[in-house]
């Protein structure tokens, strides 16, 4: 993975944001690696997002072979919830920032 302090450093920069509720670091196999929301949201965010991720990187590829999937962004009511699969080289790990959009700005 990515230097560790390149981590933490992004962490704080994103949780300086208003409105962030949460950030989780997920493997490829829907495992947090880092996160700074409780274990049973944790685990519920990763296992459902990973799955997305890959029903979403499939549907982009079906439509055009030599396309990927980069960013992912799903608003609700309530929350909105940004996926980056690409935040580092290898691509093994996917960024999840979760945000109350009605705290924004």
């Amino acid at each position: 993975m990515t230097d560790i302090a390149a981590v933490d450093e992004t962490f704080k920069r994103l949780q300086s944001h208003k409105g962030v509720l949460g950030i989780i670091v997920i493997n490829v196999d829907g495992i947090a690696i880092r996160t700074t929301f409780d274990n049973d949201l944790t685990v519920q965010y990763a296992a459902l997002v990973s799955h997305f991720c890959v029903k979403a990187r499939s549907a982009v590829k079906k439509l055009d072979a030599d396309n990927d999937l980069k960013f992912l962004r799903i608003r609700s009511k309530k929350h909105e919830i940004m996926i980056a699969p690409e935040f580092e080289k290898s691509h093994e790990y996917y960024l999840v920032v979760v945000q109350d959009p009605s705290r924004e700005s």
